[in-house]
């Protein structure tokens, strides 16, 4: 398998031989829902808590006596029907939302995303971003030369995230030019995983030749 690596200017930079197990894997559905809503899941605080009525605070004596007023009898102001009152069969803060992923699980589901959005025509390899100072003008020309290179019109004008970069390196002069464009999203590639991916339509690979390299050792 072959792919285009291209330069920050949008020109053709040479080419990259991937590896089938990276970026020729089969769509496996199954995997990545599975490994996608276990990673959703982990993300959850768990901190949402309610108090019952025997936690609201008050609540201790009997609202009015049990007969002889023509109202409904109750025991407790802090009775779930009652304003104020507890909750019944709230969200407890004692609840574990954390799944298992293997990182079997998780590199095969990487997989099979990055090799659909190859075959979708959503990938993009770039031999290196370079910015010698800071300057998000500039990098929204990169971005717009890397569009106009690859069809992706929506991707320079549009005012959602679309394009996910995946950096090699940290380098302040890329993520503070980048960031700012509300198209584009950074990350570490070493971070990269199917969530994030799925997340956004297109994907932009810097270090094509290093970041592959990295990618098929996850396997």
């Amino acid at each position: 398998m072959e792919a285009k690596i291209y330069n920050q200017k949008g020109a053709e930079a040479g080419k990259i031989e991937l590896p089938v197990k990276v970026f020729g894997a089969p769509w496996r559905a199954d995997l990545v829902h599975q490994v996608v809503e276990g990673m959703r899941s982990n993300k959850r605080a768990g901190t949402a808590d309610t108090k019952d009525r025997g936690e609201v605070r008050g609540g201790g004596k009997k609202p009015w006596k049990q007969k002889g007023t023509g109202r409904a009898r109750h025991g407790s102001s802090r009775s779930p029907i009652w304003v104020g009152g507890g909750v019944t069969h709230g969200p407890l803060a004692e609840k574990n939302y954390k799944r298992k992923i293997s990182k079997k699980m998780r590199a095969q589901a990487l997989f099979s995303v990055l090799s659909k959005k190859l075959k979708d025509n959503e990938i993009i390899f770039v031999d290196s971003l370079a910015m010698s100072k800071m300057n998000t003008k500039d990098a929204m020309k990169v971005v717009a030369s890397l569009a106009k290179a690859t069809g992706w019109k929506t991707v320079a004008t549009s005012k959602k995230p679309r394009l996910l970069t995946a950096v090699f390196d940290r380098n302040e002069n890329i993520e503070k030019s980048f960031r700012n464009i509300p198209s584009l999203e950074i990350v570490f590639l070493k971070n990269l995983n199917p969530l994030d991916v799925l997340n956004y339509q297109y994907l932009l690979i810097e270090k094509a030749d290093e970041s592959v390299k990295f990618l098929s050792s996850r396997g």
